[in-house]
Protein backbone atom coordinates (compact mmCIF):
# COMPACT_ATOMS: atom_id res chain seq x y z
CA UNK A 1 0.00 0.00 0.00
CA UNK A 2 1.33 3.61 -0.99
CA UNK A 3 2.19 5.83 2.15
CA UNK A 4 2.50 9.82 1.70
CA UNK A 5 5.35 11.38 1.81
CA UNK A 6 3.94 13.09 5.88
CA UNK A 7 3.64 9.65 6.48
CA UNK A 8 6.87 8.18 5.41
CA UNK A 9 8.97 11.18 6.99
CA UNK A 10 6.87 9.89 10.39
CA UNK A 11 7.74 6.45 9.63
CA UNK A 12 11.85 6.85 9.02
CA UNK A 13 11.82 9.98 11.52
CA UNK A 14 13.14 12.56 8.57
CA UNK A 15 11.96 15.50 7.53
CA UNK A 16 9.32 16.03 4.67
CA UNK A 17 11.94 17.97 3.58
CA UNK A 18 14.33 15.68 3.17
CA UNK A 19 12.42 13.85 1.15
CA UNK A 20 11.65 16.47 -1.17
CA UNK A 21 15.07 17.20 -1.45
CA UNK A 22 16.26 13.42 -2.04
CA UNK A 23 13.37 13.25 -4.77
CA UNK A 24 14.48 16.59 -6.45
CA UNK A 25 18.50 15.23 -6.50
CA UNK A 26 17.25 11.97 -8.02
CA UNK A 27 18.13 10.25 -5.05
CA UNK A 28 14.67 8.79 -4.21
CA UNK A 29 11.60 9.47 -6.61
CA UNK A 30 8.42 7.86 -5.15
CA UNK A 31 7.06 5.21 -7.58
CA UNK A 32 3.70 7.65 -8.14
CA UNK A 33 2.21 10.49 -7.87
CA UNK A 34 -1.82 10.97 -7.53
CA UNK A 35 -3.86 13.56 -10.10
CA UNK A 36 -3.16 16.38 -7.72
CA UNK A 37 0.75 16.16 -7.49
CA UNK A 38 1.41 14.42 -4.00
CA UNK A 39 3.58 11.82 -3.93
CA UNK A 40 3.41 8.03 -2.85
CA UNK A 41 5.76 5.81 -1.73
CA UNK A 42 5.87 1.91 -2.17
CA UNK A 43 7.39 -0.58 -0.12
CA UNK A 44 10.09 -0.75 -2.44
CA UNK A 45 10.73 2.58 -2.54
CA UNK A 46 10.61 2.50 1.05
CA UNK A 47 13.43 -0.40 1.05
CA UNK A 48 15.77 2.10 -0.62
CA UNK A 49 15.04 4.72 2.00
CA UNK A 50 16.69 2.51 4.47
CA UNK A 51 19.24 1.62 2.09
CA UNK A 52 19.69 5.24 1.74
CA UNK A 53 19.81 5.62 5.94
CA UNK A 54 22.35 2.97 6.55
CA UNK A 55 24.48 4.37 3.87
CA UNK A 56 23.95 7.92 5.56
CA UNK A 57 24.63 6.29 8.77
CA UNK A 58 27.93 5.13 7.49
CA UNK A 59 29.18 8.53 6.39
CA UNK A 60 28.20 8.39 2.91
CA UNK A 61 27.80 11.87 0.92
CA UNK A 62 24.22 11.38 -0.69
CA UNK A 63 26.17 11.71 -4.25
CA UNK A 64 27.75 8.51 -3.36
CA UNK A 65 24.61 6.92 -2.10
CA UNK A 66 22.98 7.92 -5.38
CA UNK A 67 26.06 6.40 -7.65
CA UNK A 68 25.83 3.04 -5.39
CA UNK A 69 22.06 2.16 -5.43
CA UNK A 70 21.53 3.16 -8.67
CA UNK A 71 24.74 1.07 -9.97
CA UNK A 72 23.39 -1.71 -12.33
CA UNK A 73 25.54 -4.09 -10.02
CA UNK A 74 23.92 -3.33 -6.72
CA UNK A 75 22.44 -5.77 -5.13
CA UNK A 76 20.49 -5.09 -1.32
CA UNK A 77 21.17 -8.26 0.45
CA UNK A 78 25.06 -8.02 -0.32
CA UNK A 79 24.78 -4.22 0.61
CA UNK A 80 22.98 -5.20 4.34
CA UNK A 81 25.45 -8.01 4.92
CA UNK A 82 28.20 -5.00 4.21
CA UNK A 83 25.99 -2.31 6.20
CA UNK A 84 25.93 -4.61 9.14
CA UNK A 85 29.56 -5.52 9.18
CA UNK A 86 30.40 -2.02 9.23
CA UNK A 87 28.57 -0.96 11.75
CA UNK A 88 29.68 -3.56 13.56
CA UNK A 89 32.99 -1.90 12.79
CA UNK A 90 31.86 1.77 13.69
CA UNK A 91 30.73 0.34 17.08
CA UNK A 92 33.77 -0.58 18.28
CA UNK A 93 35.46 2.15 16.74
CA UNK A 94 33.11 4.24 19.13
CA UNK A 95 33.87 1.75 22.10
CA UNK A 96 37.33 3.29 21.85
CA UNK A 97 36.87 6.46 21.27
CA UNK A 98 34.42 6.06 24.48
CA UNK A 99 37.10 4.87 26.65
CA UNK A 100 39.35 7.32 25.78
CA UNK A 101 37.04 10.15 26.61
CA UNK A 102 36.71 8.25 29.81
CA UNK A 103 40.89 8.61 30.22
CA UNK A 104 41.08 11.69 28.88
CA UNK A 105 38.58 12.69 31.94
CA UNK A 106 41.03 11.02 34.54
CA UNK A 107 43.75 13.11 33.02
CA UNK A 108 42.06 16.39 33.57
CA UNK A 109 40.85 15.54 36.73
CA UNK A 110 44.27 14.73 37.86
CA UNK A 111 44.14 11.06 38.15
CA UNK A 112 46.26 9.65 35.90
CA UNK A 113 49.22 11.11 33.28
CA UNK A 114 48.24 10.98 29.40
CA UNK A 115 51.41 12.13 26.67
CA UNK A 116 49.92 13.49 23.38
CA UNK A 117 50.07 10.63 21.32
CA UNK A 118 47.62 8.76 23.74
CA UNK A 119 45.10 11.82 23.26
CA UNK A 120 45.12 11.32 20.04
CA UNK A 121 44.93 7.72 19.51
CA UNK A 122 41.72 6.23 17.76
CA UNK A 123 41.14 9.27 16.10
CA UNK A 124 41.24 8.62 12.03
CA UNK A 125 39.62 10.83 9.51
CA UNK A 126 42.10 10.07 6.60
CA UNK A 127 39.07 8.41 4.65
CA UNK A 128 36.04 6.55 4.97
CA UNK A 129 36.73 3.06 5.00
CA UNK A 130 33.72 1.78 3.74
CA UNK A 131 32.95 3.54 0.80
CA UNK A 132 35.83 2.10 -0.35
CA UNK A 133 34.88 -1.64 0.01
CA UNK A 134 31.24 -0.42 -1.53
CA UNK A 135 32.54 1.08 -4.52
CA UNK A 136 35.02 -2.17 -4.64
CA UNK A 137 31.70 -4.25 -4.64
CA UNK A 138 29.38 -2.20 -6.92
CA UNK A 139 31.27 0.21 -9.25
CA UNK A 140 33.76 -2.01 -10.61
CA UNK A 141 31.97 -4.79 -10.91
CA UNK A 142 29.81 -3.43 -14.02
CA UNK A 143 33.07 -3.38 -15.56
CA UNK A 144 34.45 -6.79 -14.80
CA UNK A 145 31.21 -8.03 -16.08
CA UNK A 146 31.69 -6.22 -19.46
CA UNK A 147 35.25 -7.23 -19.54
CA UNK A 148 34.04 -10.67 -19.53
CA UNK A 149 31.98 -10.96 -22.18
CA UNK A 150 34.78 -9.49 -24.18
CA UNK A 151 37.18 -12.30 -23.39
CA UNK A 152 34.50 -14.28 -25.11
CA UNK A 153 34.23 -12.85 -28.64
CA UNK A 154 37.10 -13.37 -31.21
CA UNK A 155 39.09 -10.25 -32.22
CA UNK A 156 37.10 -9.74 -35.00
CA UNK A 157 33.27 -9.13 -33.16
CA UNK A 158 35.57 -6.91 -30.78
CA UNK A 159 37.16 -4.40 -33.34
CA UNK A 160 33.57 -4.46 -35.29
CA UNK A 161 31.85 -3.87 -32.04
CA UNK A 162 34.42 -1.23 -30.89
CA UNK A 163 33.99 0.40 -33.85
CA UNK A 164 29.76 0.46 -33.87
CA UNK A 165 31.04 1.91 -29.90
CA UNK A 166 33.22 4.52 -31.54
CA UNK A 167 30.49 5.17 -34.17
CA UNK A 168 27.58 5.95 -31.22
CA UNK A 169 30.20 8.21 -29.13
CA UNK A 170 30.91 10.23 -32.19
CA UNK A 171 27.34 11.16 -33.07
CA UNK A 172 26.98 11.76 -29.44
CA UNK A 173 29.75 13.64 -29.52
CA UNK A 174 28.16 16.57 -32.25
CA UNK A 175 25.07 16.11 -30.28
CA UNK A 176 26.88 17.28 -27.06
CA UNK A 177 26.20 20.92 -26.91
CA UNK A 178 22.54 20.66 -27.60
CA UNK A 179 19.46 19.78 -25.36
CA UNK A 180 19.93 15.86 -24.18
CA UNK A 181 15.63 15.90 -24.32
CA UNK A 182 16.29 16.92 -28.22
CA UNK A 183 15.09 14.24 -30.92
CA UNK A 184 18.34 13.47 -32.35
CA UNK A 185 20.17 13.35 -29.06
CA UNK A 186 17.36 10.72 -28.02
CA UNK A 187 17.74 8.55 -30.91
CA UNK A 188 21.10 8.68 -30.54
CA UNK A 189 20.60 7.44 -26.45
CA UNK A 190 18.69 4.80 -27.62
CA UNK A 191 20.98 3.16 -30.15
CA UNK A 192 23.70 3.10 -27.15
CA UNK A 193 20.99 1.51 -25.25
CA UNK A 194 20.46 -1.14 -27.70
CA UNK A 195 23.94 -1.59 -28.41
CA UNK A 196 24.34 -2.36 -24.40
CA UNK A 197 21.65 -5.19 -24.08
CA UNK A 198 23.07 -6.43 -27.20
CA UNK A 199 26.73 -6.83 -26.34
CA UNK A 200 27.60 -5.90 -22.46
CA UNK A 201 24.75 -8.00 -20.52
CA UNK A 202 21.12 -7.05 -19.70
CA UNK A 203 20.29 -3.37 -18.69
CA UNK A 204 17.09 -2.47 -17.41
CA UNK A 205 15.88 0.88 -17.74
CA UNK A 206 16.86 1.90 -14.16
CA UNK A 207 20.42 0.57 -14.73
CA UNK A 208 20.76 2.23 -18.02
CA UNK A 209 20.20 5.48 -15.85
CA UNK A 210 22.34 4.21 -13.15
CA UNK A 211 24.63 3.54 -16.07
CA UNK A 212 25.22 7.22 -16.66
CA UNK A 213 25.33 8.07 -12.92
CA UNK A 214 29.22 6.19 -13.29
CA UNK A 215 29.87 7.73 -16.56
CA UNK A 216 30.32 11.20 -14.31
CA UNK A 217 31.27 9.44 -10.80
CA UNK A 218 33.85 7.28 -11.58
CA UNK A 219 36.91 9.40 -13.39
CA UNK A 220 37.23 6.04 -15.53
CA UNK A 221 34.64 6.30 -17.54
CA UNK A 222 34.80 10.21 -17.66
CA UNK A 223 38.15 10.40 -18.81
CA UNK A 224 37.58 7.42 -21.44
CA UNK A 225 34.05 9.01 -23.01
CA UNK A 226 35.47 12.71 -22.81
CA UNK A 227 38.21 11.51 -25.22
CA UNK A 228 35.80 11.73 -27.79
CA UNK A 229 34.32 15.34 -26.60
CA UNK A 230 34.64 17.31 -23.27
CA UNK A 231 31.66 17.15 -21.55
CA UNK A 232 30.29 14.12 -23.19
CA UNK A 233 30.39 11.78 -20.36
CA UNK A 234 27.46 14.49 -18.58
CA UNK A 235 25.65 14.89 -21.75
CA UNK A 236 25.62 10.96 -21.96
CA UNK A 237 24.13 10.80 -18.04
CA UNK A 238 21.78 13.88 -18.93
CA UNK A 239 20.72 12.21 -21.75
CA UNK A 240 20.43 8.54 -20.26
CA UNK A 241 18.11 9.71 -17.51
CA UNK A 242 15.89 11.56 -20.00
CA UNK A 243 15.55 8.04 -21.64
CA UNK A 244 15.07 6.15 -19.08
CA UNK A 245 12.11 8.54 -17.90
CA UNK A 246 10.54 8.69 -21.20
CA UNK A 247 10.49 4.94 -22.05
CA UNK A 248 8.87 3.71 -18.20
Amino acid sequence: MEMKVKEVAELARISVRTLHHYDAIGLLTPSQKTAAGYRLYSDEDLGKLQQILFFKELGFSLKKIKEIIHSPSFDKCEALQLQKKCLLEKRERLDKMIGLIEKTIKHEQGEIEMSNKEKFAGFDFSQNPYEQEARRRWGNKAVDQSNAMLNEMSNEERMQMGEEMNEIYRKLAHLKDGSPESKEAQAAIAEWFTFLNRNAGSYSLEAFRGLGEMYVADERFTKNIDQFGDGLAKFMRDAMAVYADQNK
